[in-house]
């Protein structure tokens, strides 16, 4: 028979190791959730191939604390592994929609659905950085494309019916997400508008200029 000694001994000792495991766990979801924000401003920059390579760290980091899941499942399923995961859905939602112009499940990704639909819900705020990009660069078909996707996802996610209730957190980012598309095609508008006067602008001052040769011919 253990004497209380003993058995508060042991106790102290699993204590100490869950907690090892809780703290390097925790530094795992900090730096996966960091990377996958680096990988969305690479993809931003263009640098697709790195914004790869970071998400493939992201996704060995996944299969770890999955594998840490079994045996800690207290310590893994926390509020900080669910920003982690939504972090990394985003991002691989994001980079397959520009490279592959498709959306990747959840299964391909390995998060899930929870996660992957409250981060699909955050790409509508990387598709204005991309609309007012191609703004600056007088693109304004590919930031009316951008608004198109933005459009879609909102759309999308708002008629998910009950499931959009099920899912924590969602209601106050499709808050966000529809400000943002309001925002968003304001400003797409105005310079769809601002290009329109400025290409009739060119065409009647041509115009204007070959009446006023036409005249002096006479």
């Amino acid at each position: 028979m253990s004497s209380l000694k003993t058995v508060l001994k042991k106790i102290r000792k699993e204590l100490r190791e869950k907690d090892k495991v809780r703290e390097k766990a925790q530094a795992d979801m900090r730096k996966m959730t960091s990377v996958s924000k680096q990988a969305i401003l690479l993809i931003h920059q263009k640098r697709f191939q790195d914004a790869r390579k970071l998400l493939g760290k992201a996704a060995a980091t996944i299969s770890e604390l999955n594998a840490l899941a079994r045996e800690y499942p207290e310590i893994i399923h926390s509020g900080l592994y669910s920003t982690a995961l939504q972090e990394y859905s985003e991002a691989n939602i994001f980079l397959t929609l520009i490279k592959e112009s498709r959306f990747v499940t959840p299964e391909e990704i390995g998060v899930p659905s929870i996660d992957y639909v409250l981060g699909l819900a955050d790409v509508i705020g990387e598709y204005r950085r991309l609309a007012l990009d191609a703004l600056r660069e007088g693109d304004a078909r590919k930031s009316e494309e951008c608004l198109h996707i933005m459009d879609e996802i909102y759309t999308e996610l708002m008629a998910m019916d009950e499931a959009y209730m099920l899912v924590p957190g969602l209601r106050r980012k499709c808050d966000i997400a529809r400000k943002i598309i309001e925002t968003t095609r304001g400003d797409v508008t105005h310079e769809v508008r601002r290009q329109s006067l400025e290409k009739y602008m060119k065409r009647f001052e041509k115009l204007e200029k070959s009446l006023h040769l036409s005249k002096k011919e006479k």
